[in-house]
């Protein structure tokens, strides 16, 4: 049996994986949160791509927000470098903020960056993906509030 670093999947290189920020975005319609999350993705291009989970909807498909899919999402994508959960509206909004609260449901680190959704959620992923720390992530996911389209 061989003691020899093994590759990583998708870095090209040996060891452990990189402590990626990890991304949640949270949307009251899981069919948006996971076309956003693949988005996301796919504009980060090649390379290691930082974990990202969508939590949207309702646990039976329906609109609004669970926080049960949310911690879930959460947990999922936590890598030991920060949680940076992006939101789409209000109630969203209001669900992460008491989770937050209660202190014990989310990993530690996990924070709520305001920033556009769809936006916000490339930067945080590209900046995430290239090794950003969770107040790069941040900084690049709300920069995306600038952004001019004309």
């Amino acid at each position: 049996m061989s003691t020899a670093p093994q590759p990583q999947p998708g870095t090209g290189t040996t060891g452990p994986e990189p402590a990626l920020v990890g991304i949640v975005l949270v949307s009251h319609s899981g069919q948006v949160a996971q076309s956003v999350a693949d988005l996301a993705r796919g504009l980060a291009g090649g390379g290691a791509i930082a974990p990202v989970a969508a939590a949207g909807g309702t646990p039976d498909g329906g609109l609004g927000t669970s926080s049960d899919l949310i911690v879930q999402a959460a947990r999922e994508v936590d890598r030991g470098a920060g949680v940076a959960v992006l939101v789409d509206l209000g109630s969203a909004v209001l669900t992460v903020k008491a989770l937050l609260a209660e202190g014990d449901e989310l990993p530690d680190g996990a924070r709520l960056v305001d920033a556009p959704f769809v936006e916000g959620a490339v930067a945080a992923v590209v900046t995430a993906s290239a090794g950003g720390g969770l107040d790069a992530v941040e900084a690049a996911a709300s920069e995306a509030y600038g952004y001019r389209k004309t």
